[in-house]
């Protein structure tokens, strides 16, 4: 029984992810992932890696994940699956890297700056 650990971060959200030899289980916040993410694009998003190497059903994956929104998780949790898998068979990781799944998405919201209404946008001008 091989078990292995990725961390997978996506803009503010972060994953822990624990992949072991079952029989296809994923448990995300110690709920079903269907019922964790109900918009199916999510799910779809997060067992592509295990799609990509020909797995799906082979491995159990237990996520602990926190920060962010859905969307921001549901990556956080693809390349924390795409780490987890690669540790577990370099042939896999290679597979992985060549489909994108070990790259970090590095978007970030960008910060407030003093005398802007948001991050670039000005205060409306008035001339008199």
């Amino acid at each position: 029984m091989s078990t292995s650990y990725g961390t997978g971060r996506r803009k503010n959200a972060i994953a822990k992810v624990w992949v072991k030899t079952g029989t296809g289980t994923i448990t995300v916040n110690n709920k079903d992932v269907k019922e964790y993410f109900p918009r199916g694009t999510h799910v779809d998003h997060l067992v592509a890696p295990l799609e990509a190497v020909g797995v799906i059903g082979k491995y159990d994956v237990k996520v602990t994940t926190m920060g962010g929104g859905k969307t921001g998780q549901a990556g956080a949790i693809r390349m924390g699956i795409s780490r987890a898998l690669g540790k577990l068979d370099e042939v896999m990781k290679a597979t992985l890297a060549k489909g994108g799944f070990m790259t970090r998405d590095d978007r970030m919201v960008e910060r407030k700056k003093y005398g802007r209404a948001k991050a670039r946008r000005s205060f409306q001008f008035s001339k008199r």
